[in-house]
């Protein structure tokens, strides 16, 4: 009658924050998947390099999409984005770095695709000058990607 719990696992930010997450949802990630497999019988996993915010957006795009084949060929088109994932892209550019370094890092492909995706419809168009105030960083995004030296043009 009842459906028996699927086993979760529990995911470690680099802030220590936990998050709970359904095997199969945390195993979309090829990095945890293989993580998982070389170390059987763990419970929890500690992310060292994923922050929080950026790794609840990674979970909540797995969960969306669990049930989704997963896929081998890149799509390549940016103009072909659901609702539902454009909202999730909806975040600060700091915020979009950090879940497009997260996805990469836990390969999560269709997320870093949707990602990679949403930076190009974000330069679609542009001239170098306006791409250039679209990616003006603030000098706390600049530390956190390790880029305070590199300077902007006025």
């Amino acid at each position: 009658e009842g459906k028996a719990m699927e086993e979760t696992i529990v995911l470690k930010s680099s802030e220590g924050k936990e998050f709970k997450v359904e095997r199969s949802v945390a195993c979309r990630s090829e990095t945890i998947k293989n993580m998982l497999e070389d170390m059987e019988g763990i419970s929890e996993l500690s992310l060292p390099t994923v922050k929080a915010n950026a790794l609840e957006k990674v979970i909540k795009y797995c969960e969306k999409h669990k049930a989704d084949p997963v896929s081998t060929e890149p799509d390549l088109r940016s103009d072909n984005i659901g609702e539902w994932d454009k909202e999730l892209m909806e975040v600060p550019m700091g915020d979009l770095f950090e879940m497009i370094l997260a996805a990469n890092y836990l390969d999560v492909k269709g997320m870093l695709e949707l990602g990679c995706k949403t930076v190009a419809n974000l330069v679609k168009g542009k001239t170098p000058d306006e791409i250039k105030q679209t990616f003006r960083m603030t000098e706390e995004d600049k530390i956190r990607f390790g880029l305070q030296n590199v300077k902007h043009d006025k």
